[in-house]
């Protein structure tokens, strides 16, 4: 990889085979047929928000322009294609030259979206923008899904502080990404040490329990942390008894001691109780963290609690109950040609169910009220109308097979807390509802 948001260059294997079979069929029937080249337009979007969330996060955006950079065939691979027949020899001589060289428009990372709101915009020829599907999907799905969870705890933790900490609760790849998406929804550090290598995002942790029970004692488990990190270290306090382990906390630390940290039983009772004692002992500035499978609601139901900063793990990185985003990748319209200035004509799936899509290359604005407050997400195929021009949302990506479009991190962490503040106050809201504003179509 070599995005700007990275901390570190790393190394990476090519994306190619993170697909589906059939995308490879595809191709080779379609390079038979002579359909391969026609000039195509394929749309990444999403029919619902998952259930009871007002608001989507679109997050992801520079791993996957990362993954289309890496995406080529390399001869390891394309021996195991020809070995498993996947496809014929004349397929295989077109992915062994194949890149990328179409163009891509989205909604930059951070952005908050709603259903139907053309997400990704690839364009190009059929063959090499089908072939990007699953890979746009695998990345877009998971990542949105963790920085919508990331967004909602960010509203409910009110400005106080968020540190990710789910890396051992899923895959090891999995978490890295998890904490990149929380980052851009809001979190303000991580515990994976290979999350903050790859993207610079800050890291923080000290000590479990068992570093604790390690010692003869709980005194000499805080000495020797204190020795090792300084006073301004956090001291986990409810191994034994959390009254005792905060007396020894301050004994040990002194009044400087920086955090205490809470990881079980009723948060919101043994917090007050934490802080009054604290205060009592003159550690007025000792900070108090909590974890313990923590969700938004848990943390909203801290907010009167005297809690400087929440740890979350499990119930962040798998989304908070909705793991996936459920967008869809489908070809919206196509030329007869491989020529761009040849007419595109819409296409669409007609279901009976609910899997109808519109057809046709979108664009897409995000009115306001009097207010400046967005009031709906409109979405056309024809020309942008005059009042919209200023306000559409789609940011070229790609063009012509070069990204040009990378940006710092953290540029898509303020971006979300921007369009977040652009949205109506329900949004805020935890209760589930509808989106908060509607889409419409002209």
């Amino acid at each position: 990889m070599n995005s700007a948001d990275l901390g570190r260059r790393v190394g990476v294997p090519s994306t190619a085979l993170f697909t589906d079979q059939y995308e490879l069929t595809m191709v080779q029937a379609a390079l038979k047929a002579g359909t391969a080249d026609r000039h195509s337009v394929f749309e990444a979007f999403t029919r619902r928000l998952p259930e009871g969330r007002r608001y989507g996060v679109v997050a992801g955006t520079g791993r996957l322009l990362d993954a289309v950079e890496n995406f080529h065939f390399d001869d390891e691979m394309l021996t195991f294609l020809r070995e498993r027949n996947v496809v014929d020899g004349p397929t295989l001589a077109w992915l062994a030259d194949f890149r990328f060289s179409g163009d891509i428009w989205g909604y930059p990372e951070g952005e908050v979206y709603f259903p139907g709101s053309p997400i990704l915009r690839v364009e190009g020829s059929f063959a090499e923008c089908v072939l990007l599907e699953t890979v746009i999907l695998s990345i877009l799905n998971h990542d949105s899904a963790i920085a919508a969870a990331a967004s909602r705890m960010s509203v409910a933790a009110g400005g106080r502080g968020l540190i990710e900490m789910g890396a051992r609760r899923t895959h090891e790849l999995s978490a890295v990404a998890s904490a990149r998406a929380a980052y851009v929804g809001g979190f303000d550090t991580t515990s994976d040490l290979a999350a903050g290598f790859r993207y610079n995002i800050p890291t923080v942790g000290t000590s479990a329990h068992a570093f604790t029970l390690l010692h003869d004692s709980e005194r000499d488990a805080f000495r020797a942390q204190v020795d090792s990190l300084g006073r301004g270290t956090t001291l986990l306090v409810d191994t034994y008894d959390v009254a005792e382990a905060v007396r020894t906390a301050v004994e040990v630390a002194g009044t400087e001691l920086g955090a205490v940290r809470i990881d079980s039983g009723d948060l919101l009772l043994v917090a007050h109780r934490v802080r009054h004692q604290l205060d009592e002992l003159g550690a007025t500035g000792t900070k108090i963290v909590v974890t313990s499978d923590l969700d938004e609601y848990a943390i909203a139901s801290l907010a009167a609690a005297p809690v400087n900063a929440y740890g979350v793990g499990t119930q962040l990185v798998t989304g908070s109950g909705q793991p996936t985003c459920s967008m869809v990748y489908k070809l919206v319209a196509r030329a007869v040609s491989a020529d761009p200035a040849e007419p595109l004509q819409p296409v669409a799936k007609k279901s009976l169910g609910a899997k109808s899509s519109m057809g046709g290359r979108k664009w897409a604005a995000r009115r306001l009220d009097e207010y400046g407050v967005a009031e709906a997400e409109v979405i056309g195929t024809g020309p942008v109308p005059d009042g919209l021009a200023g306000r559409q949302l789609l940011a070229e990506l790609v063009r012509g097979g070069e990204v040009v479009a990378r940006e710092p991190l953290d540029a898509a962490r303020e971006r979300h807390i921007a369009a977040r503040q652009g949205l109506p106050m329900s949004a805020m809201q935890l209760s589930k509802g509808e989106p908060v504003i509607p889409t419409e179509y002209v």
